[in-house]
């Protein structure tokens, strides 16, 4: 990223910007790493979009457990890639959907005033973000902006678990931990796309979701071990990894698949350790045990999208915070006990 994209580069108008385009923006900045009370509004210049980028007018962006760590610092590993002693971008956020307000030199795909959704590097809990025109396609028709904020992440994560890393075909077993989760939300929806008999795992009081997402089974966690009830998976993606790996690879058929996707793990190198036990226990057995890392493509967004539009899929909003209580969004996505995604509106 050039200083020129980065959120609250150039305090001062630049030569072509449309004029209803402010030079200062409200913004959600962190300049530490620690719990939500490092996080506050300020006012900063707005970005200005460089070659190959536009400048996003943000409605919403949804906060998930990737900005929670980042957030946090922790684990201490994550900082290699955000920052060592202190964040590397000042204003947190990726997912978002808005209008595109002005585009940069080499855009031609995107015009301002088009409604967009996508992720962006980092900037997105702001009023104006400067997003890479390829990483945005259209919002579907009748899909609000707080719904379509939820969908980069968690649902590109889940649809490349479920469909590139464990191959999800029509007739299989799946079972989703966190099935009320932002991963788990959409993971319940598109296995039933793709075919799938699929079982959700979630606490007693989101049972009822689960059931209205597609779930053909529900396993209350308070009162059922799904590792202990003799039912065989052919896939399970845990979302949540509360039990050891020899646990959960009871509920898998012979040849099964699980996908470990939790992120969480120890203070220092996270969840990297369970990651090398599962690859190591995966040579010595029929079974799949296949942790992965979801990569941001316009591609699958544009497959999502289309989820959305013909109604296969139905983001589930749990809550949403305006822009100046960001930092309320981020401690309670740091919870882990959200249903569906937390938006912050702008």
């Amino acid at each position: 990223m050039t200083d020129d994209d980065r959120p609250g580069a150039g305090a001062h108008p630049v030569p072509g910007v449309e004029p209803t385009t402010p030079a200062w923006m409200r913004a959600a900045v962190q300049h530490r790493y620690g719990p939500p009370s490092v996080v506050e509004t300020a006012q900063v210049a707005t970005p200005r979009p460089g070659r190959g980028r536009v400048l996003v007018r943000v409605a919403a962006a949804s906060v998930h457990p990737g900005d929670h760590f980042v957030m946090t610092g922790q684990p201490y590993l994550a900082r290699l890639a955000f920052g060592l002693r202190r964040p590397r971008h000042g204003t947190p956020g990726m997912d978002l959907a808005g209008v595109v307000a002005q585009v940069g030199e080499g855009v031609s795909a995107l015009a301002p005033g088009e409604e967009v959704f996508g992720w962006a590097t980092a900037g997105a809990l702001a009023e104006y973000a400067s997003v890479r025109a390829d990483h945005l396609v259209p919002v579907p028709a009748g899909v609000s902006a707080e719904a379509a904020a939820a969908v980069p992440t968690s649902a590109m994560t889940a649809l490349q678990a479920l469909r590139d890393v464990a191959q999800v075909r029509a007739g299989q077993t799946v079972l989703v931990t966190g099935a009320s989760g932002g991963v788990g939300s959409f993971a319940v929806q598109i296995a039933k796309a793709f075919g799938a008999e699929v079982t959700g795992v979630c606490s007693t009081g989101n049972v009822d979701l689960v059931r209205s997402l597609g779930a053909d089974h529900v396993v209350d966690y308070t009162s059922t071990d799904f590792t202990r009830t003799g039912e065989r998976y052919d896939v399970v993606l845990d979302n949540v990894e509360a039990q050891p790996l020899a646990d959960v690879r009871r509920a898998l058929t012979p040849t099964g698949t699980l996908v470990p996707n939790s992120g969480h793990g120890g203070r220092w190198l996270g969840p990297v350790p369970r990651i090398f036990t599962a690859r190591l226990l995966s040579g010595f057995s029929r079974q799949t045990l296949r942790p992965f890392v979801s990569l941001g493509r316009r591609q699958d967004l544009l497959v999502l999208a289309d989820l959305v539009a013909t109604g296969q899929v139905t983001p589930v909003v749990d809550r949403t915070y305006p822009l100046e209580e960001a930092a309320e969004a981020l401690r309670h996505v740091g919870t882990g006990h959200t249903r569906g995604k937390v938006v912050v509106t702008v």
